[in-house]
């Protein structure tokens, strides 16, 4: 036997089972499954809820092949997984599903047929679903995706208006400021008037002025990360997600006690988005700011301190900012985006309109956010750093990225989580915004489409 055929041989058999039988002097032989062949293994389910989308996630061992349709009367979604047997872990995806998920009212999982696992979604409404599959990255598995869209999606503005954060004036529409009246002024002891002889004649310069219109400004606060991207995860076990999620709350509460202020959260509970949309949402709203709230990491306990950052034309503007915006760009990645379905032009498109204007204020709104940041917390740089982050990429939006603090270094990791911090870091950047606003009027504009 030549050396080759042995080797051959010698495969074969490692990878094929033989049953030899002998039935009535005939030698029967059963080729079965490979031995390496076993159904795969479901290791964690998640549920992601929110208004926009509800995802859930099947992280798995290998890749899952799944047939998918929907059924009306009542609306539900029937999903078959093939190459699995039902385990107790997918059996936790039942007790996950809350009362209070926007779009699923019960799943019911079990065994279709020999390998064979069917989910019944039951829904709240009609949805557009998205199935896809991701690849391992990060600390996840392979991971099989299911995103339930609303068939008609919520519209941002008209969420606002119902909450009464927007005003039925149309989107950038001039509208008077709220009026600023003076503290009531305590009533003084009688005085005797003086009597003028030859009053002056009171000019009519307050008749002639034409009074002075301002219009609201509409700012975009976009927590980083959130569903199945954590962000920087501290030695305490603190996740970024959570952190800038509880900051960016409390900068929109403080934001909307100014008389001429509103704001939209990219996201205010849980839930991924990918940058792209991030940036789809400021500019839906004509937003006059767009403002990224992260918490830095670095691989060394010892990095400490916060930063601002901006859009570049022409690169970064150190190795540290480059290194900073492909981990934060990376996010869509760690999320779990349809690539099938995603835009691959809208990055390119926005940072071809991307425009020297919008950078230059962005520099001067992160000047002013840097500086207020600077008294409540030392400075990782003292001034506005750049680099090509995607998530800074609208062309028409003043955007600014704040690393508030590093989560990897515990003595920052504590700060970040206490709550006098997160109000302080929140007082600070709004200061920074108005100090932006006060150099730089807001002007009304017509907004790229």
């Amino acid at each position: 036997m030549s050396r080759s055929t042995e080797i051959c041989t010698k495969s074969l058999k490692s990878r094929i089972r033989r049953t030899v039988l002998k039935a009535g002097g005939t030698l029967l032989i059963s080729v079965l499954v490979p031995l390496s062949a076993r159904a795969a293994q479901i290791v964690a389910v998640r549920v992601w809820p929110a208004e926009d989308y509800t995802r859930v996630t099947l992280e798995n061992d290998s890749e899952l092949k799944t047939t998918h349709f929907l059924v009306q009367n009542p609306d539900r979604m029937v999903v078959d997984i093939e190459g699995i047997e039902l385990n107790p872990t997918l059996k936790e995806l039942v007790a996950k599903i809350q009362p209070n998920d926007p779009y699923i009212k019960q799943v019911r999982v079990g065994q279709n047929r020999p390998n064979v696992v069917r989910l019944v979604f039951d829904l709240k409404e009609e949805v557009k679903p998205q199935v896809f599959t991701l690849a391992p990255v990060g600390g996840y598995q392979h991971r099989l995706v299911f995103d339930l869209y609303p068939v008609n999606p919520p519209d941002p503005i008209a969420a606002m208006i119902e909450k009464g954060e927007w005003p039925s004036s149309t989107p950038g529409e001039i509208t008077p400021p709220v009026a600023q009246t003076k503290p009531q002024e305590q009533p003084e002891a009688p005085q005797i008037a003086r009597v003028d002889p030859k009053p002056e004649k009171t000019p009519d310069k307050m008749q002639d002025k034409t009074p002075t219109l301002t219009r609201m400004i509409t700012i975009a606060l976009d927590p980083g990360h959130g569903g199945e991207d954590p962000g920087a995860t501290g030695r305490g076990g603190n996740r970024e997600k959570d952190v800038v999620l509880s900051i960016a709350k409390r900068l929109k509460a403080k934001i909307e006690q100014q008389p001429n202020m509103r704001v939209m959260l990219t996201r205010d509970a849980d839930f991924f988005v990918p940058l792209g949309v991030r940036v789809q949402k400021a500019r839906k709203v004509q937003a006059d700011l767009f403002v990224s709230i992260h918490a830095d990491a670095f691989v060394t306990p010892t990095a400490r301190g916060s930063s601002v950052f901006a859009l570049s034309e022409k690169g970064a503007s150190s190795t540290a900012a480059r290194w900073l915006a492909n981990k934060e760009n990376s996010a869509d990645d760690i999320g779990g985006i349809n690539i099938r379905s995603h835009d691959r032009q809208l990055a390119s498109v926005l940072l071809d309109l991307s425009t020297t204007a919008q950078i230059n204020d962005s520099m001067k709104l992160g000047s002013a956010v840097l500086s207020e940041i600077g008294g409540i917390n030392k400075l990782h740089k003292g001034a506005v750093e750049q680099a090509g982050f995607a998530v800074l990429k609208a062309p028409d939006i003043p955007s600014i990225l704040i690393e508030t603090a590093f989560i990897s270094n515990p003595e920052e990791e504590a700060r970040l989580t206490d709550n006098a911090y997160q109000d302080q870091m929140a007082d600070a950047v709004l200061k920074g915004i108005k100090k932006y606003f006060a150099h730089n009027p807001p002007l009304a504009r017509n907004r790229l489409t």
